[in-house]
């Protein structure tokens, strides 16, 4: 019997021309390393002669090249820099747009305005975050370390406050770790609890300038405190954000759900795999997104491994613990299936039926 023989992908070759020669080794990187990179990501070939470009493979892998290429040019028409990072946001971006990604928003893609800077999202999922940012009230940004949760949050923020559209902004954490270990600690209560805040921190300092900084946190215009520290009160015409979310019990989330008052908004970011509470109780986090599923005002942007801007590697040691987990999950369900066969069958033996 002959086998019939598998379809290769249609092929593709495409030229594109560049009209600014002195732009061409930003895009191209040093020693062409940009250009390695996407050939090594999409399994295509590149070539380049003078300000031309040829792309040359399997016809949708040349067309997300394309694209990728064409909105780093764009970036450098602008004015702004290219980095490897910024081509593996450029091709994340260029993939969803490709497969027609449900996360990317219908209109053109959001950025968040500070003064420091304009930050643009690197995949779909930070696409539709920041619209999501832009439009509801209350959002929960739920998914791995290393997507950004935080960062854009913290960048949402401080946009809104350079603009005047809040007073302050309020940010939160649980110091789990800590627990009754918190007294050992050296230092007053602040310099117990800002190792636990040191992320919000870095975040701002990305933002904003040392001495501003500074100076809007002894103004109160910045506020960072653990989430004990919210206890009866009311936040009003802030920007509130609780970092590290399934870190908190049923009851901290309930609480600082009920602090939102007038000309609020929050953002809940969190991990609901990282949780560090004790064994048996449930995260705050986890519970929250299945009691508020639906309620008009909260939006919910969810990540996963492909959505990691950190180090290549760090999305393919999140997926390996992915599958890890759901491999142990199995072995959990079925070994506990096999106790539940094993008790039923000694019971028949004994003919008690109990």
């Amino acid at each position: 019997m002959t086998r019939p023989i598998p379809s290769l992908p249609e092929q593709r070759t495409v030229t594109l021309q560049f009209d600014d020669n002195a732009l061409l080794p930003l895009l191209y990187g040093e020693h062409d390393r940009h250009l390695a990179r996407i050939e090594q990501r999409l399994g295509i070939k590149l070539g380049s002669r003078g300000n031309r470009l040829t792309l040359a493979g399997a016809s949708a892998r040349t067309e997300v090249a394309e694209a990728a290429l064409r909105s780093l040019w764009r970036r450098l028409e602008k004015g702004q820099g290219v980095t490897t990072a910024d081509v593996e946001a450029a091709l994340r971006m260029a993939e969803g747009e490709a497969e027609n990604d449900p996360r990317l928003p219908l209109q053109d893609v959001p950025e968040i305005r500070t003064r420091k800077a304009a930050i643009a999202p690197r995949s779909p999922a930070q696409a539709a975050y920041i619209d999501l940012l832009s439009r509801q009230e209350m959002v929960f940004g739920v998914g791995p370390a290393g997507t950004g949760k935080t960062y854009l949050a913290v960048a949402q923020g401080v946009a809104l406050l350079q603009a005047g559209r809040v007073d302050r902004i309020v940010l939160s954490r649980p110091a789990v770790e800590a627990g009754e270990r918190l007294g050992f600690l050296p230092g007053d209560m602040k310099e117990k609890v800002d190792p636990y805040l040191r992320p919000l921190y870095d975040a701002l300092h990305d933002m904003l300038p040392a001495e501003q900084v500074a100076r809007r946190i002894t103004s109160g215009e910045i506020e960072i405190a653990p989430l004990a520290f919210m206890r009866g009160r009311t936040l009003a015409h802030c920007f509130a954000i609780l970092d590290e979310a399934q870190n908190t019990t049923a009851a901290q989330m309930k609480m600082f759900l009920t602090r939102m008052g007038e000309g609020t908004r929050m953002v809940i970011t969190g991990d609901p795999t990282q949780v560090d509470l004790p064994s048996g109780q449930q995260s705050g986090l986890t519970e929250a997104l299945r009691i508020l599923d639906g309620v008009q005002g909260i939006g919910v942007a969810r990540f996963d491994e492909r959505d990691v801007v950190r180090h290549p590697l760090v999305a393919k040691i999140v997926s390996a613990y992915g599958r890890a987990d759901l491999q142990a999950a199995e072995q959990r369900r079925e070994t506990y299936s096999g106790e539940q066969q094993g008790r039923r069958g000694k019971k028949d033996q004994d003919g008690t039926g109990k």
